[in-house]
């Protein structure tokens, strides 16, 4: 049986997700005779033992002991900020590394990141998780399988139940780099297609506290594609029917819609409809909760050399042009065009 030894730094919400994900992966990689061990740290250390203890994993205090205790693969879940140092000494040490999204705050922080994982010939796999939900992956297929015919329209839908801490809020980079980021990503994966130019809007009709530190709750983004397909991206903090992600892809044959299930957040206003009936999501953990579980098995498989690179930094830096450009075209109110240098 081989060991593979996953490194974690982060032990917040997301890291706590990923770090129960790890241990449950020896049932499904088991048939192939692997066994995944998992060591972590965090700068809050207390949280980080009592985590290591529940999951039978091994805590180490610092970055540099685990860096340096023989890991096969590191596990980035720290703050945007940390992202760009965490990603760079993976790389140095010559594993490869899963960093949750986005590379880092901005396109112009990402950038010189890039050119370090490139130059060192590192392996990096970005957390953008929607691409190994089962929805998605079924209208990307029925898409490139011609089902649909060409698409002529497009809408994304990403609502959070309620807000985060306001204090996240004003360091997460703007509703569009935080939340649709993740629909921007999909909507190139999914058409194969550069978003080229976008026009956004946005309101704050809840917490003020809220639009004090920059931010808005609610926000709508009109896209264009390379080739002049339209498609809008809504957003919004304040869903109290509950956490709902969708996106509605219309083709000139058959239309799709991913996040249309028994646990859809909405209602029908039809007499007599009583669809969708389950209790709706409450938080993105438990709507992509199979989609986090595979996306963590694919690095594993990354690492083993068994699959491609699923979501490379490159990929990740594309969607986070088209976020900037949108939170861009929020403060001023006017259209912005996207720069597309960044390669497949």
């Amino acid at each position: 049986m081989k060991d593979v030894i996953l490194g974690l730094v982060g032990v917040g919400r997301i890291g706590v997700m990923h770090a129960n994900n790890i241990a449950t992966l020896n049932g499904v990689l088991n048939p192939e005779g692997i066994n995944v061990r998992l060591r972590l740290t965090d700068v809050a250390q207390d949280h980080a033992r009592t985590v290591a203890a529940g999951l039978g994993a091994e805590f180490l205090p610092t970055v540099e002991a685990l860096l340096v205790s023989g890991l096969d693969g590191l596990v980035v879940a720290t703050g945007t900020g940390t992202h760009p140092e965490l990603i760079e000494a993976g790389v140095d040490a010559g594993i490869p590394v899963f960093c949750e999204k986005p590379v880092a705050m901005n396109v112009a922080d990402a950038l010189p990141v890039l050119e370090y994982i490139r130059d060192r010939q590192g392996v990096v796999q970005i957390g953008h998780q929607r691409r190994f939900d089962a929805g998605y992956l079924e209208a990307r297929r029925a898409y490139e399988a011609g089902e649909l015919g060409w698409i002529h329209s497009l809408r994304a839908v990403t609502c959070d139940m309620a807000p985060p801490p306001v204090e996240f809020l004003a360091s997460s980079g703007g509703l569009f780099r935080d939340c649709s980021v993740h629909d921007f990503d999909i909507l190139r994966w999914l058409t194969g297609r550069e978003i080229v130019e976008v026009y956004a809007k946005g309101s704050n009709n809840g917490d003020p506290a809220i639009g004090a530190v920059g931010d808005v709750d609610t926000a709508l983004a009109l896209v264009t594609f390379d080739d002049g397909t339209v498609g809008t991206v809504s957003a919004t903090r304040y869903n109290g029917a509950g956490h709902d992600v969708r996106l509605e892809i219309q083709g000139s044959r058959r239309s799709l819609l991913v996040g249309l299930d028994d646990k859809a957040a909405l209602a029908s206003a039809e007499p007599g409809i009583g669809f969708p009936a389950g209790e709706p999501h409450r938080t993105f953990a438990e709507r992509f909760d199979a989609a986090y579980r595979d996306e963590m098995a694919a690095f594993v498989e990354l690492i083993l050399g068994r699959r491609d690179n699923p979501c490379t930094p490159e990929d990740a830096v594309a969607a986070s042009r088209v976020a900037d450009a949108a939170q861009e075209s929020l403060a001023t109110g006017v259209a912005v065009k996207v720069a597309v240098s960044v390669a497949r």
